[in-house]
Formats: structure tokens, C-alpha cells, sequence
């Protein structure tokens, strides 16, 4: 493991391959961490890129570097954050690979800046939040998945994160991912970066965020109202959705294809659910390799 300073974070990432390779940056989602990327990350490396694999905000190793920048978990800061590791970094450009908060800052990277992404590989399609919309009710089936982000609006879904986050979290797995049989050792090498000193107020920020019930992170403003206008995509895509999804069902939702501008695929992974490098590395790493194929370095 490899940390490197952001002006917000230091940043820990795991890195394969060679460092001269095409590069690849892999960003996990709540509730996981780059262990999922644990069988997409090596063949990779091996076929000669350079795989990157940070931890997100709030967990694992990465840490803030300041005890007054805002714990804030909504998008801007998490594709600002993805931004500056590429800065840190010196990458000016990328393929993109992201599910849950991590394909949200790819497409917010991808959208805001196209010049800094070779490709996109986004799970579910288009993760940017229409904050401005979420008043607006969804089916009730619907609503009754996401009953974790209502009960992180309140003090006691606050408190039950902070105690009994283990508990929770593993439920979203089972409830997020029903065909994916995995055991307590699998879940346990994740749930370590779980225990970061600030997961807890990331993780309601980001909830409360995401309806407006809480105000961002000031020196984001810019890049949220950029958001709001819920902009295009401009870079080639690959859309990989797990039929079983738990959250996000496939047979709901397109995956937002009009927003994709510049070349767009849409592969629904059989018996797959949330959690879709941890549980099809091999439909991962296919998708990766297409769009390297298809892109100019």
C-alpha cells in the first residue's frame, strides 16, 4: 500500500503493474472497499497496465489532512477527490472503472473533465444525483430499498451506523447482493476499512447530502451546481449492471444511456448483483480491456 497527499487527504491506494503501463484507477463504493478489486486489479497489471486502487474518503487508511475540512460525503467531493489523486499523481489521463460512490466520481470526473478520462467503465451507467429532483417520490417498492438512507437521516440510524455499522453493512450485502454467497472472512477483509475515524460522518453526510437536508462542503459549491445541470457524458462508456441487484434493479432503469454522448454499451451480467467487480471480475476485467481496445492512449 502507497498513500500520497491531496490538498484535503492523504490518500491510500494499492497499485499493480507497471508504471509506464496504460492507466487504470479502480474506485470501490458504501459500504466496500478495494478488496473487491481483488481479482480485477492482477490480470490487469498483467496484460501491462498500471492499476491504481484507492481508498474513498472515510475509509480504510485514508485519512484528512486538517481537522476543519467538512467530513462530507456528497459527489463533488468524491469526484474532486479522485481529480486531486490524479493530480497527485501526475496522471493527465485515465481509464475510469467505478460502482456505487466509486462510479459516481468517475462520472463526475468523466463529465466535468473528459480531457483527464480515456474511458469509462460505470456500473448501473449514470450515477450523477439530481439533488434537486430527489423531492420527488419514487415507486414504493423502490423506496422501500433505500430504507438505509432514511434511517441515516435521523439521530438513530446515526448512532446504529456508529455501533452496529458491522451489522448494517453486511445487511447491504445480503440485501444488495442475493446470489453472492460469500463468507465471514470475505466480508471481514472489507469491513476493517469500515473502522476509519471518520466513516460514520462521511457516510450520514453523504446520505443527508444527496436530499438536501444538509448543506455540502463550501469550497464545492462550484462543482455541485455544475452537477445540477446534470451533465453529458463525453467519453466511451460501458454500463455493467448486475441482473440481481438489489438496489438498483436492471429492469427499472436504462442506466441513463442519453446522457452518453460519445459511444455507449449497456451489458446486464446475469445473476450478478451490487456488487459487481467482487462478484464478476472476469465481466469486469472484459469490460476494462473493450474500452482500452476502443480508446486511443
Amino acid at each position: 500500500m502507497k498513500t500520497i497527499h491531496s490538498p484535503t487527504l492523504e490518500i491510500a491506494y494499492e497499485e499493480h503493474g507497471p508504471a509506464d503501463g496504460a492507466q487504470v484507477i479502480l474506485l470501490h463504493g458504501f459500504p466496500y472497499d478495494p478488496r473487491c478489486f481483488d481479482e480485477v486489479a492482477p490480470p490487469l497489471a498483467q496484460a501491462g497496465c498500471r492499476v491504481l486502487v484507492p481508498y474513498l474518503r472515510g475509509y480504510g487508511p485514508t485519512r484528512f489532512l486538517s481537522a476543519d475540512t467538512p467530513r462530507s460525503g456528497e459527489q463533488a467531493a468524491l469526484g474532486n477527490d479522485l481529480l486531486q489523486f490524479m493530480d497527485a499523481l501526475k496522471i493527465p489521463r485515465a481509464t475510469l472503472m467505478g460502482y456505487d460512490w466509486g462510479g459516481r466520481a468517475a462520472c463526475v470526473v468523466s463529465a466535468l473533465w473528459p480531457e483527464r478520462v480515456r474511458g469509462l467503465v460505470s456500473c448501473t451507467g449514470y450515477n450523477i444525483q439530481n439533488i434537486q429532483a430527489s423531492v420527488k417520490p419514487a415507486a414504493a417498492a423502490q423506496e422501500h430499498r433505500l430504507w438505509y438512507q432514511y434511517y441515516f437521516h435521523t439521530p438513530r440510524g446515526e448512532a446504529g451506523l456508529t455501533h452496529k455499522r458491522r451489522d448494517i453493512c453486511r445487511l447491504l450485502w445480503e440485501l444488495w447482493s442475493p446470489e453472492w454467497r460469500f463468507d465471514d472472512a470475505t466480508f471481514e477483509a472489507s469491513a476493517r476499512s469500515f473502522d476509519n475515524p471518520d466513516f460514520v460522518s462521511v457516510v450520514i453526510q453523504s446520505y443527508r447530502h444527496r436530499y438536501a437536508y444538509v448543506a455540502g462542503d463550501p469550497a464545492l459549491v462550484g462543482i455541485e451546481a455544475k452537477l445540477q445541470a446534470q451533465p453529458a457524458i463525453t467519453v466511451p462508456t460501458i454500463n455493467l449492471h448486475g441482473d440481481a441487484d438489489g438496489v438498483g434493479p436492471a429492469s427499472d432503469r436504462d442506466g441513463g444511456a442519453a446522457k452518453f454522448t460519445a459511444g455507449y454499451e449497456r451489458r446486464v451480467i446475469a445473476r450478478v448483483g451490487h456488487n459487481v467487480p467482487q462478484e464478476a471480475p472476469k465481466e469486469t476485467v472484459a469490460a476494462i480491456r473493450d474500452v482500452l481496445k476502443g480508446t486511443n492512449a
